[in-house]
């Protein structure tokens, strides 16, 4: 399928946000899946711990490669454990350079205690410059509001929450049933 907004038998949905403060890292998602102008489903779980339980991840995209992606994040994390940066490279590596892969829809955010990084099929393992991050179709929404939240007395889930509902009453393939997830930070 396209993956432009026009096609309407393209698959949206998705806003995904990373907030890192005071000693904790949250990756948030909404459930919204929508194909065309039509909302698919509601309550799609789009962000998951990965590996030991100490990486979480969320994804945006088409929902099967994205699947495909937790499981290859998965197989590099056994490989490479306690290097999140390490695997996500080679993930980026092969997902550029597999035939297969390379067809793959999705971007996703993944987190540590230690560290935050964006994948992206054209090979990028990006780290944010500062504490947050937003991918998706609402993702720049979630983004500004979250950075506006930054200098706050919220929490970082907190200011996930409060950021994600933003998104979702401007974005309209935003909802707001949000998924969270909190790991303890190093950092």
């Amino acid at each position: 399928m396209s993956s432009s907004h026009n096609s309407p038998n393209t698959w949206h949905g998705t806003t995904i946000l990373t907030v890192r403060k005071a000693g904790k890292v949250v990756i948030a998602g909404d459930g919204q899946v929508s194909l065309g102008q039509t909302i698919i489903k509601g309550s799609a779980r789009k962000v998951r711990r990965v590996g030991s339980g100490q990486v979480i991840a969320g994804f945006a995209g088409s929902t099967a490669d994205a699947f495909t992606l937790f499981e290859r994040l998965e197989t590099k994390l056994e490989r490479f454990p306690d290097q999140l940066k390490r695997a996500c490279v080679e993930l980026a590596k092969d997902w550029r350079t597999d035939r297969y892969l390379r067809r793959l829809e999705a971007m996703m955010i993944v987190a540590d205690p230690d560290e935050t990084l964006v994948l992206t099929g054209t090979g990028d393992v990006l780290e944010p410059d500062d504490a947050v991050m937003g991918i998706g179709s609402g993702g720049a929404y979630a983004l500004a509001a979250a950075r506006a939240l930054l200098d706050t007395d919220l929490d970082a889930e907190g200011i996930a929450r409060k950021a994600m509902a933003i998104a979702a009453k401007i974005c309209v393939y935003t909802n707001d049933d949000v998924t969270v997830e909190t790991l303890d930070a190093s950092k």
